[in-house]
């Protein structure tokens, strides 16, 4: 799975680099100053090393936790995101990393300590309900069976009620989670699509029938989850695949059980949807109709409304209304 580690000096006596280059004992170690000469280095082929990721472990500096962008969460007061890890397993054509970084290696800082810490100070700053969302820069599960971070965090996480976690993924690495009494305060929330797009845009992802089987296993077991159709996609079609969709999704779920659904439409800042058209010039999602909404590419917003106006209506017979969240970050 992985030929190539690269570790930052600081890092490379640190206990958990030790377990992770264990793992690979075949990888080849090459050692950094720092992570961004591999990172940022310019002139990278990021098609040519999606085929092949190297992972490279560091030690995360500076801020652990930041402010959510604005429109992004499922209620509450304060939003944060943190982000263990930079760049995903999975290959989806419309994911805004591959317009953001100029390399597809995964980068895992493995000073896990110190997000628990963050999140815990901010956490204690406000009496206000705070949600703090993981899978931002990275899929939440994906990489858990290396990483470890998720089964760290059950230990180290706040517990008290006013303290959220959101893990978002698109991933069947659930195990840690089953393995232990679900936390009040966690919600599960997965990326799904329609089969349709998910099979066209979706590459390297679990199908849409193992990630629903994967919710409706954590629902059973007395976990939270969440539904995230976003971004949403609009194509000839589009309206019954939907339809079908969330048809299918809730013969399997409990949406009565559901801790909330977010809705958005396809979009990313303009710089890197550039990039991302450079990458893949062939591909008929960024072909529109699109257009440009103060810096962000996205579809016009009378479209956007359309979209979500018509998921809002296709999941009433399922999910009550103040459960569900349109996402225009």
């Amino acid at each position: 799975m992985i030929e190539t580690i690269y570790l930052e000096r600081d890092v490379r006596d640190h206990f958990r680099s030790r377990q992770i280059i264990e793992r690979f004992p075949d990888a080849r170690v090459i050692e950094c100053e720092r992570y961004g000469e591999i990172f940022n280095r310019k002139a990278q082929d990021f098609r040519a090393q999606k085929l092949r990721p190297s992972l490279i472990l560091a030690g995360k500096a500076g801020r652990f936790v930041l402010p959510a962008p604005a429109g992004y969460g499922v209620g509450g007061a304060r939003h944060y995101y943190f982000s263990h890890m930079l760049n995903c397993l999975y290959d989806c054509r419309y994911c805004f990393l591959q317009g953001m970084y100029r390399s597809a290696h995964y980068v895992l800082f493995v000073n896990f300590e110190a997000f628990a810490e963050e999140i815990a100070l901010t956490s204690n700053e406000s009496d206000a309900e705070t949600w703090f969302f993981s899978g931002y820069d990275c899929d939440s599960l994906a990489l858990e069976p290396v990483t470890g971070f998720v089964s760290f965090m059950l230990e180290r996480f706040p517990e008290h009620s006013k303290t959220f976690l959101e893990l978002r993924t698109k991933s069947t690495q659930i195990r840690p989670l089953l393995g232990v009494a679900p936390r009040s305060n966690w919600v599960v929330a997965f990326s799904l699509s329609p089969d349709s797009v998910a099979r066209a845009l979706e590459h390297k992802a679990p199908s849409l029938v193992r990630r629903v089987a994967a919710m409706r296993r954590l629902q059973q077991a007395g976990w939270s989850v969440g539904l995230r159709i976003d971004p949403m996609v609009m194509y000839d079609g589009w309206e019954s695949d939907y339809r079908e969709f969330a048809r299918w999704v809730f013969a399997q779920l409990d949406g009565s059980n559901l801790h909330s659904v977010s809705l958005g439409g396809f979009r990313a800042p303009k710089s890197f949807f550039e990039k991302m058209v450079r990458l893949y010039p062939a591909e008929s999602l960024f072909a529109g109709p699109l257009v440009d909404n103060d810096g962000v590419i996205g579809y016009p917003s009378p479209m956007a409304r359309q979209m979500s106006e018509f998921m809002i209506g296709e999941l009433a017979g399922y999910v009550a209304r103040e459960r569900v969240f349109v996402c225009n970050d």
